[in-house]
């Protein structure tokens, strides 16, 4: 049994049956805005695309925005994660690193599809502002976990700003053909930064 499985145990059928009603509600979402644009598409077309009503809809999906960014919890989970259940002994950085190079590194950067999700988010302002409210939850979170791992006041500065350039990191190497290279040698200069800072954390 892996270790996933052990900490998760399989899920029962009703909640299986909800998870796939909402990575169908995601999907036709998606499709439904990439073919026509964001605007143009309302949420009761959305429902019947799936065939479940508008209510459904939103006990997943509390609003129109959040069905383009459907893995944002899972994503948040696996970073704050990435901290708080590291192997004993693995600095914060190294365990970053090795988040981002798993999760954020490659993911779609040279897929078509991908190309017009960007674009999707880029062209639409509730999108983009959406984005960037989820963007400062996560570093928010990412900086408390990280100052809780490390023994420091949540508001701490240096986990702050260790945050931010953290999740802007795999960014800088976005459609780049040496998007890894790019990424650890980002994290080897965070690192030199956070040591002096903070060694041994």
């Amino acid at each position: 049994m892996s270790e996933t499985t052990a900490k998760h145990p399989p899920m029962g059928r009703r909640e299986r049956k909800k998870a796939a009603t909402r990575q169908s509600l995601a999907d036709a979402a998606l499709r439904l805005f990439l073919e026509r644009g964001y605007d143009q598409v309302g949420i009761r077309e959305i429902a019947d695309a799936v065939d479940v009503s508008t209510t459904t809809l939103f006990k997943h999906f509390p609003v129109k925005e959040a069905l383009v960014f459907d893995e944002d919890a899972d994503q948040e989970a696996r970073l704050l994660a990435a901290v708080r259940d590291r192997p004993q002994g693995q600095s914060v950085l190294a365990a970053l690193r090795e988040h981002a190079l798993r999760y954020r590194v490659g993911t779609g950067a040279n897929d078509a599809n991908f190309a017009a999700f960007v674009e999707l988010v880029e062209s639409t302002p509730a999108l983009r502002e959406y984005a960037q409210r989820m963007w400062l939850r996560h570093e928010t979170a990412l900086a408390h976990a990280i100052a809780e791992t490390t023994g420091v006041p949540a508001d701490d500065p240096d986990c702050a700003a260790l945050a931010h350039f953290v999740l802007e990191a795999p960014r800088t190497a976005r459609g780049r053909a040496d998007d890894h290279e790019r990424v650890a040698r980002a994290f080897d200069l965070l690192e030199r930064g956070w040591n002096a800072v903070s060694p041994g954390a």
